[in-house]
Parts: C-alpha cells; structure tokens; sequence
C-alpha cells in the first residue's frame, strides 16, 4: 500500500528521531525530545499499525518486561500524532522503572502503513554489595544535635540485587551493626503471573537498640541509654501488589510486629505503650493505592503522583489505632528550564488517645517542613502543603574513562530553587511542646543536584516562624 505524499515529511522526522534521541544526555535526564509532526491534512484519516517491535542493549531484563511499559503492542492501529506521544510516554515509563540509564524509543522503519519501532535501553548495575555506614538519627541536623558522635553510626554490609530475575524484582538482605544491630531480609516480585499485573513480597527484620527515645521535649526527641535491655523489634511481613495498566498501583500488605523495650522504661514514660507494659505485639493491615505520571519519579518536575491509603494496627487495648493518609504532588513548566511544583501530605490517626510510639508526625520521613528539621512534631493528625519554584542552571556530563557503553560517563542537572511550606500538627494527649497544635510556616531557598541512579543532593537556606534560619543538607537515594 502506498502512502501518501502529505505523509512523507512526517515519516523522514521520525526516523530521523532515532538520531536526535541518541544525541541527547538521557541517563536520568528526563527531558523527552518530542518529534511533532508537521501539520498535514487530515492527520488522522488512516491509521497506522504497529509492526515488530525490536529491543536492543536487554541483557537481564527480559523483553516482556519491556513491552509491559509500551502504552502500545503489535497489531495496534494508532494515528500518527498518537504514537509520536506513545513514543514520549513509552521512555518515560521506561525510565521510571529505574532499571536503565539510558532509553531510546523511535521509529525503525516502515512498510506502508505498518510501523516497525526500535527500543535501546543502557541497562544499570544492578548488583550492589557495598558497605553500609550510616547515622541513626533522623536527618544530618539531629546527627550534629547529638554531636556527630561515631557511637550514633550504623555499619556494617547491604545485599541487594536489583532485577534479579529479569523481572524487576528485588532482593535484600541486610547485616548492620552499631548503634542499631539489624538483620533484613526482603524480596519483591510486583509481576509473579503471566498477566504481569499481580505479584509479592515478602519479608522479615530485626533490630535492638541500646538507646531508646523514649518522650519529646521542647519539640526534641529525648533518648535514653541508661537501661539494660534497650528496645527489641521484630517484624515479619507479605504483601500483594496488582498493577492494572501503566500508572495505578495497588498493595495489600500483612505485618506482624513485636516491640520489647526495657521495663524501667515505664518509669520515664508510663504512656509509652498504650497498656502501660513493656511489650506489645499486635498485627497490621494496610491497603494503598497509587497513581504516578511524571516524567522522573524520583525528581518530578512535571505531571501527578498521587497516594492514599488506609491502615489498621492492633486489635485491642494494647494497640487500637486507625490510619488514613493522603499524599500528593503536581509540577508544572511554566517557562523555559523552570518549573513550579505543589505538594501535600496529609494523616489522620483514630482514636485520638494513642500511645507515644504512635504520635510520630513532623521531623520523621519525608513528612517534614523545610526549616524545621531540626524539631520534630508529635501529634495523631496532620497536614503540610510545600510550593516550590525550579529553575535549572547547568546540564553537563563527567566522563568515567571506564570501558563500558552503559557507565562511561555522570550526568548532572542543578537547579535553583526557593519554597514556602505549612503545615499543622494537632495533638490531644501531649500539649507540652510548643509546636503542636498550631500552624507553622517556614521558607527559604536552595540549590538541588540530581545524578547517577537517582542520587538527589539538596542544599537548603531556610528560616522558620520561630526567627530561626540555617543551612541544612539532605540527600536521598535507593542504595
């Protein structure tokens, strides 16, 4: 079949675009070179169909694996507009799935109007057995708090195989020593059937601790160490997952937890545990769904992620706590290299009377004002929303000068930033400190740097309500 002359155009841009795509800086760049069509007539008269779709560079990931990310298969009928945007959408969900440094998706070539694709991906390393050090406390400022105290580091080695099958499933076993002794084994297989919509985890851990944080005071935590038998946990845990298209994720997830602390505990913070023992054991169930379309999942600058879930824990009067919590954020471009970005994260805890392991709130996690890291926030509901304002300033890469096609060189994107956060945390049972149960605003501005397997450096300038201003460092990464 003969195409038309007003298609010919379009038909030498897209194949061209297999050439414009390889000369762009793609590991962990998330910015997609869209080849748009020029205005034809009737674009949409005839469609095309997808032909063979050939995968190039897969030495562990099986080829299924890939085409579970393609909003498109073969025998698919697809106008032409619609698959310059499959294009964009297939690489960017290729990337999300944080198995490659590099992807390329474009036309091959054609046979009238059946449309060979090419996929090149760079695959990562996916073997990781490295020393472990780390501080325990929860942020670098709580670390300096406490005096960089070599005492307060974990050490010791991290196991962990990423796409061990081929599949994108994970495993992790962990050794670490310390502060915390810590033994986890973890295995994650999000496609088991041959749907690949259904799949499982499994996993336990255990941890002890000499030191326990035992209450908050003036919006700090207070520790302990004085004790004989510290704090014990153990958990065990399975989960299932079900992942109906390209973008919402669901889990079920069974845990059965054991905590154990030092019974002279209870003389420090009778309210520790809601029975006034020193044990609980007690069985959590929580579902979650999600919803991700961004164009980097570990460094959105545009699109939506969003996440809500509802959790039981306990099931009497040693432990008895509901959970709902929300979260979301959206980026826009709204210039050239600049992007603005707004994110909430909200929590509510039911009933209101709960121990003090169940007040945890602000300071833990991601759930934390910049500008106030250096206090945490106790209450049973809260809510935060972050404005942020990108502008990215350098693209360059560093060369290796190893012999690999896949690691011969660094990327690196910086951007400036500056943002405004709020946030509320209301507390029934501890009033004492002056941060609960009023509204808290911080700002500032900062710089971030994002590179090599989705490794974020962020330096932040803040001030808070309080007068207080400081400069504090966070970095974030899978490893």
């Amino acid at each position: 079949m003969r195409i038309p002359k007003k298609y010919y155009s379009v038909i030498v841009i897209l194949l061209l675009g297999n050439t414009l795509l390889k000369a762009q800086p793609l590991a962990t760049d998330t910015q997609v070179v869209v080849i748009q069509p020029p205005a034809v007539q009737e674009p949409r008269s005839t469609p095309f169909v997808v032909g063979i779709i050939y995968i190039e560079g897969n030495k562990r990931t099986k080829s299924y694996m890939i085409q579970r990310e393609l909003p498109f298969k073969p025998g698919d009928s697809i106008y032409l507009p619609d698959l310059v945007k499959g294009f964009e959408i297939s690489r960017q969900q290729l990337f999300n799935t944080g198995l490659f440094n590099e992807v390329v998706v474009a036309l091959k070539s054609f046979r009238g109007y059946e449309v060979d694709i090419l996929i090149q991906v760079k695959e990562r390393w996916y073997f990781f057995p490295i020393p472990y050090l780390k501080p325990v406390d929860r942020n670098l400022s709580e670390w300096a708090r406490q005096g960089y105290g070599v005492d307060r580091l974990n050490y010791g080695l991290k196991f962990t195989q990423y796409n061990f099958t081929g599949r994108n499933d994970k495993l992790r076993f962990y050794l670490i020593t310390g502060y915390t002794k810590q033994i986890q084994f973890q295995y994650e297989q999000p496609y088991a059937d041959k749907t690949l919509k259904h799949g499982y985890g499994v996993g336990f851990s255990y941890s002890f601790n000499k030191e326990i944080n035992y209450a908050t005071i003036n919006n700090m935590q207070m520790f302990t160490d004085s004790l004989t038998d510290g704090i014990r946990r153990w958990e065990g845990k399975i989960e299932y997952t079900y992942r109906p298209g390209l973008r919402t994720f669901h889990a079920v997830r069974l845990a059965v937890v054991k905590q154990q602390v030092d019974s002279q505990l209870m003389g420090l913070n009778p309210k520790y545990f809601k029975a006034n023992s020193s044990s609980v054991v007690y069985p959590e169930l929580s579902y979650t769904i999600k919803y991700v379309n961004v164009d980097y999942v570990h460094f959105p600058l545009t699109g939506w992620v969003v996440e809500a879930g509802i959790s039981k824990r306990g099931i009497n009067k040693e432990m008895d706590m509901w959970q709902l919590n929300g979260k979301f954020t959206k980026g826009w471009q709204i210039a050239k290299k600049t992007f603005y970005s707004l994110a909430g994260n909200g929590v509510l805890r039911v009933p209101f009377d709960q121990p003090y392991i169940n007040h945890r709130m602000f300071g833990y996690g991601d759930m934390f004002l910049r500008g106030l890291e250096k206090y945490v926030i106790d209450g049973v509901a809260a809510g935060m929303l972050r404005n942020t304002l990108r502008r990215e300033l350098f693209r360059f890469t560093v060369k290796t000068h190893l012999k690999s096609r896949s690691h011969d060189r660094i990327p690196f994107r910086i951007y400036a930033r500056t943002f405004g956060d709020m946030g509320y945390a209301y507390n029934k049972n501890f009033t004492s400190n002056s941060l609960t149960n009023r509204m808290l605003y911080t700002g500032g501005m900062g710089v971030d740097i994002v590179t090599f397997y989705d490794l974020i450096i962020r330096l932040d300038y803040s001030f808070n309500q309080l007068g207080q201003s400081g400069l504090f460092l966070h970095l974030k990464n899978d490893f």
